[in-house]
Formats: C-alpha cells, structure tokens, sequence
C-alpha cells in the first residue's frame, strides 16, 4: 500500500524533530516523523538519558530522558505519523510533491524539514585488540542506564566532557572508577573538571594521564585492559568489567550528502528561513549552518519554529508565515 502524502516530513526525531512535530500539528499540517534510530529522542536517549541538562528554558535542570519525554508528549498530541528504524536513501521531486526513499518503500511528501542532529553518529574507535570483538560485551560508548554499571570495574577512556558526565553519574554506584587519558589537558567544563579533581584527590576515582589502550583482554567479556605511558611504553594491566570509550563520535550526513544540498563542513547550510538550496526542503538544529550558528537544543526549538512556518507557507502560500501566539490559538481552546 502506498503511504498517504504528509504536508510535512521530518527527518529526525531528537528534541528539534520533535518540537518541529508539534509545531506543524498546532499549524494545523499533517506530518510524519522519520527517524534512523529505534527510538525517538536522538542522542538524548541513545547516548545521555540520564544526563542533566540544564539551559533548556522552564527548566532549572531536567534529564534528557525527561525532556525527551514531554517533548514526546508534546509532539504526539496532534497524532504525528512516527516512522522508526528507517533511513532516508534518496530524496526526488516528482512534480507537485517530494518522494523520500527508504528500504522499506517510499514516503511522499509536500515538504520537508531536516533535524538529523549531526547526521548518523558513529563512535570514533578506540585502535586497539579486542575493541571489535568486545563491543557491548563490556565495551560501551553510552550510559543508558546507570544500574547497568552496579558494583563493576570501570574504566573511563577520554578528556572530554562526557568522560567527566560518565565520572560523576558512575562514581556512587561503580565500585571503582578510573579515567585514563592520553595528556594532561581536557576539554570538558571546568566544573565538571574540577569535581572529578576533587575525587581524585580524595581517591575515589583513580587517575591515570599521559596512558593509552595497547589491549582489552577476556573470554566471553571484559575482564583486563592493559594501558601504556606513552611517555615511557611501559604497559600496566587493570582489572575491567567495563571499559567506557569516550573519543567522540564521527558526524556524518551519509546519503543527504548526494541530494543536491548545499553542504559544507559536514554542514547544511542554510538562510534566514531556514530554507536550504532545494525549494520546499527546510532545516533545523546541530545539522544546519549559518552566519552566528549556535549549536544548542534552545536555538534548535527556534529554528523548527522558523523552518515548519516556513513549509506551512509553502504548501499553503495564503497560509501566514507568523502563526500568532498560541495562546490566542483555537486549536488549543477548551470544546
């Protein structure tokens, strides 16, 4: 069966994909979410549910599983068609409409609106024995659930700042945790660097600086990592139940990259409107640049504002491009 013309398509469905998906419902648009991921909620859920966030505005500190969820909450209020689990192949204007190609069909649509994040995230990996053959079977890159981590040995590989988030959420409930990093420097926030200098002082978390991986040994999982100085090549081997790696992920556009966009930097970029180089093709968040670009979850909510007013007035050019205030919105008004 063919899938029913939407006048909006989101690609995407982290916290801008989300918000745009509300925004197209209250602008009275039919819309359909598709997402890559088996979840919605981007690297929110997939990387950081349990990690605070804290300029989000209305909100002095929230989860990101938190928000992922009033922000589900508030997108499916309008009965958004949610696609998950499929990527986006090939993008076709047809005539008076867009095809958006997946491996399971095509979905056709009036517009679309790209949220994608940064594209597919693909962990950098640590080059090293025994990482391909102990993924998730003692190596990850995510905390999902810190229970997951109860009473283990963790060793926490990288200086940036969800090495130092992973510290501070797994210190009370790993029952041990090192960090160990290639220099002396770090690039996450200086609070955050200073509470995990505070542990170390205190030896609650071990420190190991100027070390690498040179191997992750086991049998069916984790159970030793040796590390080296890379100062001197002496190795020491460490006890390990899991092993954190924390170098930062690959963005990557993959198929949008050959649909005519204009991209630059692994970037869409985009003008005021958040219109891209393609009519009708609209874009929002980390995916998307431009002059004074802030890469924030606030700025993406604004952009999904801009970019699905922008489509409302592209399907439908009598359509107003500025809805109002929605609390003057009849949508939203009491039967």
């Amino acid at each position: 069966m063919a899938e029913e013309i939407r006048d909006i398509t989101i690609i995407g469905g982290g916290p801008t994909g989300l918000f745009a998906a509300f925004y197209a419902g209250m602008r009275g648009s039919s819309c359909r979410i598709v997402d890559s991921l088996p979840e919605l909620g981007g690297q929110l859920t997939a990387l950081y549910p349990e990690k605070y966030i804290f300029d989000v505005g209305g909100f002095p500190k929230v989860l990101a599983k938190d928000l992922v969820k009033s922000l589900v909450q508030q997108a499916i209020q309008f009965g958004p068609e949610v696609t998950l689990d499929r990527q986006v192949r090939e993008l076709e204007w047809v005539g008076e409409h867009f095809e958006l190609r997946c491996s399971d069909g095509t979905y056709p649509t009036r517009t679309v609106v790209i949220a994608g994040g940064k594209g597919a995230f693909e962990p950098m990996r640590l080059k090293c024995p025994g990482y391909d053959e102990f993924m998730h079977a003692g190596i990850e890159y995510a905390v999902k659930d810190p229970e997951a981590f109860r009473d283990k040995r963790v060793v926490i590989v990288g200086g940036g700042d969800t090495a130092f988030d992973f510290i501070l959420m797994l210190k009370d409930v790993a029952a041990s945790v090192m960090l160990v990093h290639r220099r002396d420097g770090w690039r996450a926030h200086e609070a955050s660097v200073a509470q995990v200098m505070e542990l170390v002082e205190a030896g609650e978390v071990e420190l190991r600086t100027f070390h690498e991986v040179r191997t992750i040994l086991g049998s069916d999982r984790v159970e030793q990592v040796t590390i080296f100085d890379n100062r001197t090549d002496e190795d020491a081997v460490i006890e390990c139940d899991v092993l954190l790696s924390c170098l930062g992920f690959k963005p990557d556009l993959g198929p949008m990259k050959s649909w005519g966009l204009n991209v630059q930097k692994n970037r869409i970029m985009v003008d005021s409107h958040m219109a891209t180089s393609i009519p009708g093709v609209y874009a929002a968040g980390d995916v998307v640049d431009y002059d004074g670009k802030l890469d924030l979850i606030a700025t993406g909510f604004a952009e999904a504002a801009v970019a699905v007013n922008q489509a409302v007035h592209f399907v439908d050019p009598s359509a107003r491009v500025n809805p109002g205030h929605s609390t003057n919105m009849k949508v939203f008004k009491e039967a």
